[in-house]
């Protein structure tokens, strides 16, 4: 009987070595894969010895790495970033992302003058048996290009200023040597040309404001109510051609720490965009509250301002990139007069909500996009920290 289990017994044998070859062949190729892939790829154990790396793992890190090295990994990589990141992974047993600049060290100080930092981005995984894999991407091409792109077009905005300006000049004495209805050429003309120089300068403004986050601001006690009554009034021309209204509801006393001309510019520049895309006849709301937050445990005001218009809103397309430079809006984004004829897309430069995001940031404020759930339009929430405690009107603890 046990002769007749024995060629039985062989054949599973041989089934499951082969089984096992395919196995190691399937890991072989996985790992092929990743030794060769454009992103580096790293994975640590339970205590956080290095278990494996690819090519490009090591060449982020400047990693020297032998696969019979069993090294705790902050010994070869100086990374505490990468450390609580894999620690933190590990912990929630949940995917996390991190980005940070990597200083890579180096013994030999003739070796460290030819290495640069990194701008890395990483995400991390959990594995069985307390094990976690890192995928690491290097951003710091990606940024290079950026800010050689940036210069670039500063620049071009420096050189634009001077002859834009000298076309503007020729059509300012043209427009008075000429009577209808050649005029109004050179009124389209200037119209065109006033544009470009926005443009310009707006550009200018923004590279600024991005190389410098902490920009030079000339702060001051600011009441956001009548300077956002002062916007209003400069606006209500344009919002008396679409029978618009401003209402306001909230604290009348409320008082920050900012760059008057600053924060004027983002109201300006809210209010504005509010006008183009709201719907004839309807009303802006701006709603201002005070919020109380715990900054180790001494309570600490934040000053919350939503403006709400009736327009058409953002479409979920556009939302995550209202901030970027350049971003238009999709085709949808558009009003029609009273009589409800189109007047098409309006036409900006792209850059207003970039540099009002700049110029909140720089304040150690923050803004957030959105589509209000009762009118439909958009919503914009700011929220200023630097609140002057001494001047509000009410107890906010």
């Amino acid at each position: 009987m046990g002769l007749l289990l024995i060629p039985g017994l062989r054949q599973e044998i041989a089934m499951v070595k082969q089984h096992q070859q395919d196995l190691q062949q399937s890991l072989q190729t996985y790992q092929d894969l990743l030794d060769f892939a454009p992103v580096g790829y790293l994975q640590v154990d339970e205590e956080n010895q290095l278990l494996w790396c690819n090519q490009e793992a090591q060449k982020i890190l400047y990693l020297h790495w032998q696969p019979e090295q069993v090294r705790l990994l902050l010994e070869l990589v100086r990374s505490y970033e990468l450390d609580h990141l894999i620690e933190q992974t590990r912990d929630l047993q949940k995917p996390q992302t991190g980005e940070w600049i990597f200083h890579p060290s180096r013994d030999d100080a003739a070796e460290m003058a030819t290495i640069k930092s990194l701008a890395l981005r990483a995400s991390s995984l959990p594995l069985p048996n307390g094990q976690v894999g890192v995928f690491l991407e290097n951003r710091q091409p990606l940024l290079d290009i950026n800010q050689v792109r940036d210069r670039y077009f500063s620049d071009l905005a420096h050189e634009l200023r001077t002859p834009l300006t000298s076309i503007r000049l020729v059509a300012e004495t043209l427009q008075t040597r000429l009577e209808a209805p050649l005029n109004r050429w050179v009124n389209r003309l200037m119209q065109e040309v006033d544009r470009l120089i926005n443009l310009v300068q707006s550009w200018l403004d923004l590279t600024q404001m991005e190389a410098n986050p902490n920009m030079q601001l000339q702060a001051k006690a600011v009441e956001l109510r009548s300077l956002i009554t002062s916007v209003w009034e400069t606006l209500e021309p344009l919002a008396v051609r679409q029978h618009l209204s401003l209402s306001y509801s909230g604290p009348e006393n409320l008082w920050i720490k900012a760059d008057q001309a600053r924060i004027y510019q983002v109201f300006l520049n809210l209010l504005d965009n509010s006008i183009k895309y709201s719907l004839p006849s309807t009303s802006i709301h701006i709603e201002a509250k005070i919020l109380s937050t715990k900054d180790n445990d001494v309570a600490s005001p934040i000053i919350e301002i939503n403006l709400i218009d009736s327009g058409v809103g953002f479409s979920e397309v556009d939302l995550p990139h209202v901030f970027e430079r350049f971003y238009r809006g999709d085709k949808a984004r558009t009003h029609s007069l009273q009589d409800g004829k189109s007047i098409g897309a309006i036409v900006g430069n792209g850059l207003g909500l970039a540099i009002v995001e700049q110029i909140i940031l720089a304040h150690g404020g923050s803004i957030k996009a959105m589509n209000h759930p009762e009118t439909g339009g958009a919503w914009m929430q700011l929220q200023f920290r630097e609140v002057m405690a001494n001047f509000l009107s009410q107890d906010y603890s």
